[in-house]
This record gives structure tokens, C-alpha cells and sequence, in this order.
């Protein structure tokens, strides 16, 4: 939660170094407006399962109460304190498909969403820019965009860092507060690419005087991207027209399109041609979805800014609501494809099942192709259809910016349901300064007049609002569902409440998590040490119990007898089922998933006739775990010595087919993260060697209470479920082919059953 500034860069990379994951979120701007942001940054910190804050000492006090409010959040630091010991590191190996970071949606039609953007994803997307955009050394890139924005972060200084040219950096304050020292930096760098939202360059036109300009050289500037937000052609028009003079060309003027799912780029124009805007009849392509080009004299055409084609490397196409690509000129969904598209959200399965059509990525926008290049005509969130039409609500925006009074970029139209009519009432939400009732009313007609003159019908309802009343992302763009809920809330005009208020509210509000919290780990602190009480009272009887015996079953009955009473008095419930598949008078060989040291403990009380387990050669060292294992009549193998593993596989062959089944784990290890393992071929070659069959067994819940790393467990529960018997395929090779069929099989079975990942590739 950092600033643009030096510290940035420093604390990415250190996070990189160390082997964490970095998640940009942006930093308190309105104190007016601090619980939205506490509230709306704990959602995403909870949802990233952060473990470390950094900020700086002024956002201390906010770092603070998220620190309190999300559960997970240990560490809170302040890049202005204190750097620790330096003790050297070896810094964490890095494959292409590791997660870089996790980029956070803007949050402008709904909650905010992680982007998963592997390095693979980053390389992908800043090579295709370079491509695009025909990145040299010699290119020189001023910027003022936020670091903790995919636009500002991977557009800007990656792209900069890959090409080895030089990146030149403004904060975000200096530029709103000053928006010249923009253009100076250019000027004085000799800048030849920038880029910045739509606003900006609006800033620049109503903000910048001649006189602060005076002297000032554009001409060096071949790309002025402009993105991030709906491009307005009359921003584009005005800022070519006011700094032509001062050497701006209007070829340099670039307009782009981009999402974080795509990384950060997707769509550029061909360089050098300048902005093109497309106008379109409106009944049209109101009526029918199609974008006829208007006449010349059509004062009532819909125009919509070309952003180019995909970027090298990706594709894009128009849909519609049935999937059916549709042709040129015809309107639809966006999708697009490529090295660049991330593989999903974070931990949101639900949201990244909506992401994905087919090989395809839905963007969210509605867009058309004209003469080969997409035109985006707006958020399919945000589109408001009254009537059988879709409205546009960034054209209404911008219409109803331009009224006198109105304040500029502080505008919202969306719809709000009527139940009465079943259909959506277009609702205008404009902020003003004005206070008097007459001027306000004139005000609310100039709007209607615009709204009008812009769509041909007024708006059902006028609602005009005090300053920063319309909610906005961080990167200024308009959240309009979030001022639906203001507006359909009643809270247009209510009093903000007082700084310390809001402060107080999330005392409180932390205050209860922290209590709930205490009393969740007193709760689980009584738990563990409950559980810890029942097994010592039941293993050493036990252990004893089955040292004095020499007969395996009678070890085994003493053995299930234990495990099933501690299970019921740890509160850990069992569901055991399929045990009708095991096979009857003939032998078998029992494969197990191995998820946590309960495992075998969990296998005796569920399966009541007697198995032989396949343990480590390892555990013969340790008296207690020898005299139990052997009192069971285990088969101890070597782990490390090939020689010996060759010896163990022909042993375990000629013992499977005699006394009781053999019972394994053939990930021969297991881990905290879920995730199904490679297995090892032992117990299969075994198998086929011997011409028995293998019967796969998925065991459930024990990595949720007793996970690798702790010996703390949590109540959860149990299900063993023991699968149909694999044989031996007939028309096997030999017996090698025999056993790598016989593994997959019931690998499959087992990883069907326990429902986690297939993690094969990490062995």
C-alpha cells in the first residue's frame, strides 16, 4: 500500500527476491471517505490471503485496522522505519508459470477481482507492446501513473526496465495538483512516449494556461497512449488543437485498449496514423446491433474511437449472446486469447468459470469491427437497456460533463430497476457546487436538454449532488453500480460522516474481529490440547497392548479399537465407504492418497479385516515405530539405494499374494498445499508381478485437521472411500506396461474422489 515513489520499486522487487507474491492496492486519498477504503481494501486483503503489509508511516494508522480486521495479516511495516538485520538470502527460484503478481480489478462494475499474472503472462505482454509500438533503447518514457496500477506498473517501468530504456516518473500529486510538470518532464527528457487516462489529457486542456507553457517542446512525443478509461474523440480533438503549437502531432495521439486479464495491453492502433473515430448511424445500431457508417451531415450519429488491432501474438473476436462469431460491423461480445491471458482469479473459482468461453476470454465490453479494427462500445455491466434499447452511459456522461455547473469527470448514468414497468429508469447523477434552488433547477433542465440532445429521449430521473458524492475507483473511473447503491440507498446528499467518526466505526469494527479472533485461537488452543490429552491416554496402552501380541490380527483389532476411540473422543467424525469393493478369498494390494501423519492411523480404524503397510526401511531405527509396525507385520523398503528398491519390488511381489493385503502410499510423502502427487511404481510393479489387483482407496479431511508443519488440529471430518479393484490389463506389453496402466487407473480413481488438484508434476 505505497505511493509512486522510490520505495516502490524497491519493495517489489525485494518481495520478488524473497519468493512472495506482490499485491499492488493503493494507498488512502480522501480521509473523507476512509472507510470505504479500509472496508474495501480488506476484502481484497482477505481474498489474497496477505501475510505482509508495507506502506508508509503516514498510512500507519489505516495499516493498523486492516491489520486488525483480516485474519492472515501478520506483518505491518513502514518502508519509513526501520529495514531489519541484512542477512544474506539465496533468492527463490523462479519458473515462467510462478505467479509475479496479483493485479486487482478496478472494481468499477463490481468487487474488485485478483488477476493471476504469471511471469510468462508479464514477458508475453511487454514483448508484444515492444512490438506493437516499435519500443527501442533510445525510446525515453515519462509517466506519471500510479505503480500500484497494471498500467502505470507493467506499461510503464517493466516495459521500460525490459528494453533497457530510460523511464522517467512523476508522482501522481505533482501531476494533479500541477498537470504542466507532465509536459515539462517531456520537454525536458525529451520524452518520446507517455500515457494516461482520458481525463488527464481533458485535465491538461481546462487546467494548463500558455503562459505555464510558455517555451515548451511536444515534437519529440511519437506515442501519447491514451487508455485505462472510455477515450472521449472531443478530449482527443481538444488537446490535439491546444498543443499543436507548442509541436504535439496529431499522429502521436494513440488511443488504446487494455484489461488486467490481458496483463495490461491488447488492442493498438497502426503507429503513425493518429486517432480515428468511427460515426454510426444511431437508429441503427440501436435497433438492430449493426454500426452503418452516418452520413456527413448526420448531427445525431453515435461515435465510438477506433483502438487498433490485437497485439502481436493475440486474438480477439465479436460474439453474440450465443457464442456465433459475428462479421464486420456487427456488434457483440469481446473475447480475446494469447500469451498474455491470465489463467484465472484468485482463489474465486465461481468468477473465473464466468471468465473463460471455451479457450477464450470474455472481456466485459461490447465492441465492433470496423474495417478491421475494434471499436468498444461499452461495459456490458454498465449498459442500461430501457425499453428493448441499450444506452450507453459513458455518451451520456459526457454529454451531461460539459454542462455549465456540472462538475467535470463527477458524473454517473446508470439504471435503476422500476418495478412497476419491468424495465430499467435511466438515472443521471451529477455532482455540483450550485446550493440555490432556482439555479439548481436550471441546472437539472440543462441536464435533460443534453441528455436529450445526446440520446434523442430525456432521463427518467435527475439527481443532482453535493462534491464526492459519485464513487470512483482509484484510477478515477466512475463506480457505477456502487452509485446505483448510493442512489436507490436514499444517501444522495446525506452528511459524510466526520473523520473520527469513521475511524471510531473501524475501532469498534476491529476491535470485534481482534475478540473473535482471541476467542477462536483460545478455542482451538482447548481443542488441540484436548486432542493431545486422548491420544497420550490411549497410545501408551495401546502400544503395549500390541507389543505383547505375536499375532497380527490380534494387533490390527487392538490397533482399530484405539484409532476409532480416539476419532470419537477427538470429535473427529468417520465415514467409511465401498468396502464391499475389496476383494474376497483372493490377494490384493491397497493404494492410498497421503495427506497428513493421520493417515495410517485413519486407515486402521476404518478398514476392520487386516492389512500389512508398505513402510519406510527408516522406521526400524526408532523402537516405538519399529515394535508397532512389525507387531502388524509390515514390510519395511529402501527409499534411496536403487539397487535395494529392485530387491524390495520382487520381496513385496511374492508376500502380496500370501497373508494379508499390502497397504501403501505411493506418493511415499505428502505436503501442506492440496494436490494430488505423483505415485511411485512399487506397489503397482508388485502387483503385476504378481497378477493381483490393486484397490485404490481416497482418504479425505485429514489435511484439513492435521496439515504438514503443524501439530495443532482442527475438527473437520472424515470420509474413506475404498474404489473398485484395478486389474491386471490383459493385453499389457510386459509388466512394466502392466503397472504404469495400473498406477494411472487408480490415480485417476483416487484423484476423482478427493477432489483436489493434480499436482504429478511436483514430486
Amino acid at each position: 500500500m505505497l505511493p509512486t515513489g522510490a520505495a516502490y520499486f524497491h519493495a517489489f522487487f525485494g518481495i520478488l527476491l524473497a519468493g512472495g507474491i506482490p499485491v499492488p492496492i493503493y494507498p488512502p486519498a480522501q480521509m473523507s471517505r476512509i472507510e470505504d477504503h479500509v472496508r474495501r481494501h480488506a476484502g481484497i486483503l482477505a481474498n489474497a490471503e496477505a501475510v505482509a503489509l508495507l506502506t508508509v508511516d503516514e498510512a500507519m494508522p489505516v495499516a493498523r485496522l486492516l491489520e486488525a480486521i483480516v485474519p492472515g495479516l501478520r506483518h505491518v511495516m513502514s518502508l519509513g522505519g526501520p529495514t531489519g538485520d541484512r542477512r544474506a538470502f539465496t533468492p527463490t527460484a523462479t519458473t515462467p508459470e510462478d505467479i509475479a503478481f496479483i493485479q486487482y480489478t478496478s472494481g468499477s462494475t463490481g468487487n474488485p477481482k485478483g488477476v493471476v499474472l504469471t511471469h510468462a503472462n508479464l514477458l508475453a505482454n511487454i514483448r508484444a507492446i515492444g512490438k506493437g509500438a516499435r519500443v527501442a533503447p533510445d525510446d525515453v518514457f515519462v509517466s506519471w501513473l500510479p505503480l500500484y496500477h497494471d498500467f502505470g506498473l507493467i506499461a510503464t517501468f517493466l516495459a521500460s526496465l525490459y528494453y533497457g530504456k530510460p523511464f522517467v516518473v512523476l508522482s501522481p500529486l505533482t501531476f494533479l495538483a500541477r498537470p504542466e510538470s507532465w509536459l515539462w518532464a517531456i520537454h525536458r527528457h525529451h520524452g518520446t512516449l507517455t500515457a494516461a487516462p482520458n481525463f488527464a489529457y481533458e485535465l491538461c486542456v481546462k487546467r494548463i494556461a500558455d503562459e505555464q507553457i510558455e517555451g515548451i517542446d511536444l515534437s519529440t512525443l511519437r506515442i501519447a497512449a491514451n487508455g485505462a478509461e472510455p477515450v472521449s474523440p472531443d478530449t482527443m480533438e481538444r488537446f490535439i488543437a491546444r498543443f499543436a503549437r507548442f509541436g504535439f502531432r496529431r499522429e502521436a495521439m494513440t488511443p488504446v485498449f487494455g484489461l488486467a486479464e490481458a496483463t495490461v495491453g491488447l488492442l493498438l492502433p497502426p503507429l503513425g496514423r493518429g486517432a480515428r473515430v468511427d460515426r454510426i448511424r444511431r437508429d441503427t445500431f440501436v435497433r438492430e446491433r449493426r454500426a452503418v457508417p452516418a452520413a456527413p451531415d448526420d448531427s445525431n450519429a453515435m461515435r465510438f474511437v477506433a483502438c487498433g488491432r490485437p497485439l502481436p501474438g493475440h486474438g480477439i473476436r465479436i460474439v453474440d449472446g450465443d457464442g456465433r462469431e459475428l462479421g464486420e460491423r456487427e456488434e457483440g461480445m469481446l473475447e480475446f486469447r494469447g500469451p498474455s491471458a491470465t489463467r484465472g482469479y484468485y482463489r474465486n473459482p465461481e468468477e473465473t468459470a464466468r471468465l473463460f468461453d471455451g479457450d477464450w476470454l470474455v472481456t466485459g465490453d461490447r465492441a465492433y469491427l470496423a474495417e478491421g479494427e475494434v471499436c468498444i462500445t461499452g461495459r456490458v455491466k454498465d449498459i442500461v437497456i430501457r425499453a428493448g434499447r441499450n444506452i450507453y452511459p459513458h455518451e451520456i456522461e459526457e454529454a451531461v460533463g460539459a454542462v455549465p455547473g456540472v462538475r467535470k469527470g463527477c458524473v454517473a448514468a446508470f439504471g435503476s430497476l422500476d418495478p412497476q414497468s419491468g424495465t430499467e429508469r435511466l438515472v443521471v447523477l451529477a455532482e455540483t457546487r450550485e446550493k440555490e434552488a432556482v439555479a439548481r433547477e436550471r441546472l437539472r433542465d440543462a441536464i435533460v436538454r443534453a441528455v436529450s440532445e445526446a440520446l434523442g429521449e430525456p432521463p427518467d430521473e435527475v439527481v443532482l449532488a453535493p462534491p464526492h458524492t459519485v464513487p470512483k475507483t482509484s484510477s478515477g473511473k466512475i463506480r457505477r453500480a456502487a452509485s446505483r447503491e448510493v442512489f436507490e440507498s436514499g444517501l444522495v446528499g446525506a452528511p459524510t460522516h466526520a473523520v473520527w467518526m469513521q475511524f471510531t466505526r473501524l475501532a469498534l469494527s476491529a476491535a470485534r474481529a481482534t475478540a473473535a479472533q482471541w476467542l477462536s485461537g483460545a478455542r482451538a488452543a482447548v481443542y488441540t490440547t484436548w486432542v493431545w490429552v486422548v491420544f497420550w491416554t490411549l497410545a501408551p496402552p495401546a502400544w503395549l497392548s500390541i507389543a505383547a501380541t505375536t499375532s497380527p490380527a490380534w494387533a490390527w483389532r487392538i490397533g482399530r479399537i484405539a484409532a476409532r476411540t480416539f476419532l470419537a473422543l477427538a470429535g473427529l467424525r468417520l465415514v467409511v465407504k465401498g468396502t464391499g469393493n475389496l476383494p474376497s478369498g483372493q490377494p490384493f494390494v491397497i493404494v492410498a492418497n497421503h495427506a497428513s501423519y493421520l493417515d495410517g492411523l485413519v486407515f486402521v480404524a476404518a478398514l476392520e479385516k487386516p492389512c500389512r503397510f508398505v513402510a519406510k526401511r527408516e522406521l526400524l531405527d526408532h523402537v516405538i515405530s519399529r515394535v508397532f509396525l512389525t507387531r502388524l507385520g509390515a514390510d519395511f523398503v529402501e527409499r534411496f539405494s536403487a539397487a535395494k528398491s529392485v530387491e524390495d519390488a520382487e520381496r513385496l511381489a511374492a508376500d502380496a499374494v500370501r497373508g494379508a493385503p499390502l497397504a501403501i502410499f505411493p506418493e511415499g510423502t505428502f505436503r501442506r498445499a492440496p494436490g494430488l502427487l505423483e505415485f511411485r511404481l512399487g506397489a503397482f510393479a508388485a502387483a503385476a508381478q504378481a497378477g493381483i489387483p490393486v484397490v485404490p482407496v481416497a482418504i479425505v479431511g485429514t489435511r484439513a485437521i492435521l496439515p504438514s508443519g503443524t501439530w495443532a488440529p482442527r475438527r473437520h471430518a472424515i470420509a474413506v472411500s475404498c474404489g473398485e479393484p484395478v486389474a491386471v490389463p490383459a493385453d499389457a506389453a510386459d509388466a512394466f506396461a502392466a503397472s504404469v496402466a495400473m498406477r494411472n487407473a487408480a490415480r485417476g480413481a483416487i484423484l476423482r474422489e478427493v477432489g483436489e488438484e493434480d499436482a504429478g508434476h511436483v514430486a
